[in-house]
């Protein structure tokens, strides 16, 4: 088991949240996933064999880029998107 932190963007409240624990968990062999919104720092504990890159690809896909990545226009509206998916589930 490792354990990997990934600063993001665009993390704004507790929909964002539900989000990106829902999406991370998806990942086979993801075993915790936790949020920090003061911080936003996400914290994933998981098996050996998952790359950090299967991570942060799939953070930017649903628009929370690592804080070092590109933060375009069209990555902060999947954020808007995603946020309003957690609220709503």
């Amino acid at each position: 088991m490792k354990t990997e932190a990934i600063n993001i963007l665009n993390l704004s409240c507790g929909g964002c949240v539900n989000t990106i624990t829902k999406k991370l968990r998806e990942i086979k062999g993801v075993e915790n996933v936790d949020v920090n919104l003061d911080t936003q720092l996400v914290t994933v504990a998981c098996l050996e064999s998952i790359d950090r890159t299967e991570l942060t690809e799939m953070l930017k896909s649903i628009g929370y880029p690592e804080s070092t990545d590109n933060n375009n226009i069209v990555t902060q509206l999947k954020s808007v998107k995603s946020c309003l998916i957690g609220k709503l589930s």
